[in-house]
Parts: structure tokens; C-alpha cells; sequence
């Protein structure tokens, strides 16, 4: 059996296998029935490693092992094995859910609390900064610092960032909106996301630059997050984000925003 490497590539990110795991599993599509044996020598994979790697298989409901002797292994519909995967990826999601949930209210959360408070005493400032990596890690960044907002939040983005705000940002904005923090967004508005403002727009204020292109979040004048590359030419894996926390840099931003704001249109 040859399968290009480039396709075994794919599996394993699409699958969250590693090597040998897809070796093994395509070589069992590829016959349907085999025992570990064979699977070892069409797979190219030691046989010492194969029958953990099958075992592993089966719990993540990806093969059945049939019964009798010598043992043998079914290989499953990949349609069958896409809703077996969907489906524990779900229960295992909500287990570690309610275990983080349940975290919350137990020492441990304190213990570390304390941890951490007791190490930021001894960190200067200046370093309370970091860059963050992939645009989905950005916007959990984000969402944070905007659950931890106390007062103001000013957020500038494409249009294209704002559909993606919308989905990711919004239950987190409708909270600070309920505790009092003023929240405003200068972006791009078009035919295409006219809806999402629309929507956007009962927890913000909203206002359109059209000649000006920027990606960034100030949250009480003392944190910063800049979005550093063109979202229309970077893949999401690659965006990088840049996160100040400084109370002087982050007050001069808000203030060069507050002159821009007032030349941006009104909504």
C-alpha cells in the first residue's frame, strides 16, 4: 500500500493521530480486515508498537477488534468514524468542562491565585507584555482582558475582524455592557456586515474609518493588544498579536484614538 505522505499529513491534523496511528489506520482501510501482523508490515510500522497503536485505534472508535482467533481488526465506514470522533470529542470537551468548572470552587484555585499574585508583586511593568500566536489565541486573549474590563474598552478593526468579533467577542462585550463599561468600535462598514453592526451596535458604539486599516484593543487605558499583520493576508495560524499591559503607553493610545474618533462617522 502506498499513500502519499502528503495525505497522511492531513489525516493526522484533521484526526489528531500521530504517525504511526494513520500508518496503521490506512492500512487497515485499506483492507478492511487484517490482523496486527500484517497491519505491521504494510504499515511500515514495528510490530512491537502495533498492537498498542491498534488498542489505541479502538478506544478512539476508529476500528473494532473481532473476536476469535488469530485476533483480527475491523476497519470502520470513515463516515462511521467522523461521528464516533465528533461525538467523543464532544463528551470529552464536556467532562473537562464541568472538571474546570468544578476547579473554581475548590483550594487548588486559590493556591494558585495566591501564586500568581505573589509573583506579579516582583515584576516590573515594562514586562508585563507578551506576543500571542494564531488568531484564535488573540481573541481568547482579547476576550479576557474584555471580562476583566472595569470601565472602558475601544476596540479598532477591518471589517472582516468585525464578523469575526461578532462571533467570538460577543456574549463577553453584552456582559461588560451590563456592568457599566463604555464600549466603542471604529471599523470598515459594508454591504457584507451591515447586520453584525446592526447587532453590534446594542452593546457599542459603533463608528465607520473608512481610510484607516487597524487591528488593536485598549481596555481601561492600562492593557493594549495590537494585531500586527494585514488580516487579509495572513493565514489565522500565522496571526500575531502583541499584548502591553502599562498604564502610560496604553493612556497615550487612548487619547490619539479619542482625536481620531471624533472624525469617524457616525452609524
Amino acid at each position: 500500500m502506498i499513500v502519499k505522505e502528503e495525505f497522511l499529513s492531513r489525516l493526522r491534523k484533521i484526526f489528531d493521530l500521530n504517525l504511526y496511528e494513520v500508518r496503521v489506520w490506512t492500512a487497515l482501510l485499506s483492507r478492511g480486515v487484517s490482523t496486527a501482523g500484517e497491519l505491521s508490515n504494510i504499515s511500515d510500522v514495528p510490530r512491537s508498537r502495533t498492537y498498542d497503536i491498534l488498542e489505541t485505534l479502538e478506544k478512539k472508535g476508529f476500528i473494532v477488534m473481532k473476536l476469535g482467533k488469530p485476533i483480527k481488526f475491523v476497519a470502520l465506514k470513515p463516515e462511521e468514524v467522523i461521528e464516533r470522533v465528533k461525538k467523543n470529542l464532544t463528551t470529552e470537551a464536556a467532562e473537562k468542562s464541568k472538571r474546570l468548572d468544578k476547579l473554581k470552587q475548590e483550594e487548588i484555585l486559590t493556591e494558585l491565585s495566591d501564586l500568581f499574585t505573589q509573583g506579579v508583586k516582583f515584576v516590573e511593568p515594562a514586562d508585563l507584555s507578551g506576543s500571542v500566536k494564531g488568531r484564535q489565541n488573540a481573541y481568547n486573549h482579547l476576550d479576557m482582558m474584555i471580562r476583566e474590563a472595569e470601565s472602558t474598552i475601544t476596540i479598532a478593526t477591518t471589517a472582516a475582524g468585525l464578523n469575526r468579533k461578532m462571533e467570538a467577542l460577543l456574549p463577553s462585550l453584552e456582559k461588560a455592557k451590563k456592568r457599566g463599561v463604555i464600549i466603542r468600535i471604529a471599523t470598515q462598514v459594508a454591504d457584507d456586515n451591515k447586520e453584525i453592526v446592526k447587532e453590534l451596535s446594542k452593546v457599542a458604539e459603533i463608528k465607520h474609518m473608512p481610510k484607516m486599516r487597524a487591528r488593536f484593543a485598549i481596555v481601561d487605558s492600562t492593557q493594549l493588544l495590537f494585531l500586527v499583520l494585514d488580516d487579509e493576508k495572513v493565514h489565522p495560524n500565522y496571526d500575531v498579536a502583541i499584548w502591553l499591559s502599562t498604564d502610560f503607553f496604553a493612556a497615550a493610545m487612548e487619547q490619539l484614538f479619542e482625536a481620531a474618533w471624533k472624525g469617524f462617522k457616525n452609524i
